[in-house]
């Protein structure tokens, strides 16, 4: 049954460029008898036609390794930890390990040597913000989850759900109808993997270090793309590189509207999935399932040592920064040279991580309206009414070309934005202020009570009751009626 789900999925897959490129072809035919049979006219499309067609059954490259390695000798405390893990899991396959930038975790297969092995793959963020036991859990999932997976069948099956689920996001997409079906079929022998890793991480480093890596291992994703990502591309607009992102990251941690942000989006992120594509079961679920009991694990409760620290995070800064095509850094301009280098904890760095991308003129353009006051009360005339989907479109164009079962995600995201910064602007002018510096979008009223606009609006977005965002905005009015 297996086999048959991954011939299927892997057909599936490749529908557009099996339509799409003899399609091309015969657009090139077309094109050599409009061009009076002169060969030159067929290069362009024969080249496109080809790209196509080969793109959908080449593999991508692999390309070097990812990362910074970390040698034993360097970091002998880390390496205890992930040599102990592997040792309590029965783990043989010789094992690289090395850092990455961003907070995830990964293994993938590498050959050293010759002779097959594994290289293991950890976020900064995650050695910085977890206990050695928490980490622990990390490391026991990965190698576990090898160990439950290594078999050839499972890993056609999921190396063919993967490419089918990533075709889903892309431009040609194949029939959603014909997807989701082998999708939600192919499901739930890799769940069952994942629940099985984790029951063994949960033996290796206890369930509550297991169950508590689970969950910061979202917070900390989700922060890093919706604070962090900004960070980096706002600075690099401004000829700018964080010096100190690591240490900024960690100071927005302890910030509790930054948390709570974090942790509605990892949750929302987690019960996203509009095509049955996700791989893994809902942290809730994971977390949930663990077994009881189960010691804490010969780990502590502060986080792993790194002797080279300053080395590994300046090196990360700057894969950052610099995109070396590695990470969610790839796709950035330029190589970070030039870069002046800033402290985002400074002070004087503090207006560069506002910045609004003109979201009040967004909505002043799409509604028609001259003043923020006005506009901000049609758009939540249009959350009543249910209307909003549209005004986003008119605030983002692109939005209609979004897949169907993505776009009220999508648009509820521009709203959210684009009303909430216009609904700061109009605060700001009735006398309150930024609570923070992580975000434009959280004020304080003159008595001193801090509010999370972009939140309140996500929330009447989602119930579709603006009333307690107009209440806001008439003691605005009678503030600045009383100034």
């Amino acid at each position: 049954m297996e086999w048959l789900l991954v011939v299927a999925m892997a057909v599936v897959a490749r529908l557009p460029g099996i339509f799409l490129g003899p399609a091309l072809l015969g657009l090139a035919v077309l094109g050599l008898a409009v061009a009076g049979g002169d060969p030159d006219a067929l290069v362009v499309p024969l080249t496109y036609a080809a790209i196509v067609v080969l793109g959908t059954a080449a593999d991508r490259d692999r390309g070097s390794l990812p990362g910074r390695a970390v040698r034993p000798a360097d970091e002998p405390e880390l390496a205890a930890l992930v040599g102990d893990v592997a040792e309590r899991l029965g783990f043989r396959a010789p094992l690289l390990v090395r850092v990455v930038p961003e907070p995830e975790a990964a293994l993938g297969p590498v050959k050293l040597s010759g002779v097959r092995g594994c290289v293991l793959l950890l976020g900064l963020p995650l050695l910085r913000s977890m206990t050695a036991a928490q980490l622990a859990a990390v490391v026991a999932h990965e190698l576990a989850h090898e160990q439950h997976v290594r078999d050839r069948r499972t890993v056609w099956l999921r190396r063919t759900r993967d490419a089918l689920a990533e075709r889903l996001g892309g431009r040609f997409r194949p029939p959603a109808a014909l997807a989701v079906p082998l999708l939600r079929a192919s499901r739930p022998s890799l769940w069952e993997a994942e629940f099985a890793a984790d029951a063994d991480s949960a033996r290796i480093a206890g369930a509550a270090a297991t169950g508590r890596a689970l969950e910061l291992a979202g917070l900390l994703g989700a922060v890093f793309d919706g604070l962090g990502e900004r960070w980096l591309s706002e600075l690099e607009e401004d000829g700018a590189r964080p010096q100190d992102f690591y240490d900024a990251f960690g100071a927005a941690l302890r910030d509790p509207f930054v948390l709570s942000r974090g942790a509605r989006a990892a949750a929302e992120e987690d019960a996203f999935d509009p095509y049955v594509a996700a791989g893994r079961p809902p942290t809730a679920q994971r977390v949930a399932a663990l077994p009881d009991g189960g010691g804490a694990g010969p780990y502590g409760t502060e986080p792993v040592v790194l002797r080279d620290a300053q080395a590994i995070e300046q090196w990360c800064v700057e894969e950052l920064a610099g995109d070396t095509g590695s990470g969610r850094g790839a796709g950035r301009a330029g190589d970070g040279v030039g870069l002046r280098p800033v402290r985002i904890l400074d002070p004087d760095t503090g207006p560069l991580l506002r910045p609004d991308d003109g979201a009040v003129e967004l909505l002043l353009g799409a509604t028609r309206r001259k003043s923020p006051v006005p506009a901000l009360s049609d758009a939540l005339d249009a959350v009543a009414d249910g209307s909003w989907p549209d005004l986003a479109s008119g605030i983002e164009p692109g939005l209609r070309r979004v897949p169907a079962p993505e776009r009220r995600y999508a648009s509820r995201a521009v709203l959210a934005r684009a009303a909430g910064e216009t609904l700061a602007a109009v605060l700001r002018d009735s006398g309150w202020t930024y609570a923070g510096r992580w975000s434009s979008t959280v004020l304080a009223a003159p008595d001193g009570t801090a509010v999370d606009l972009h939140e309140m609006l996500v929330a009447a977005l989602d119930s579709g009751d603006p009333a307690p965002v107009r209440a806001l905005v008439r003691s605005a009015g009678k503030e600045r009626t009383e100034a």
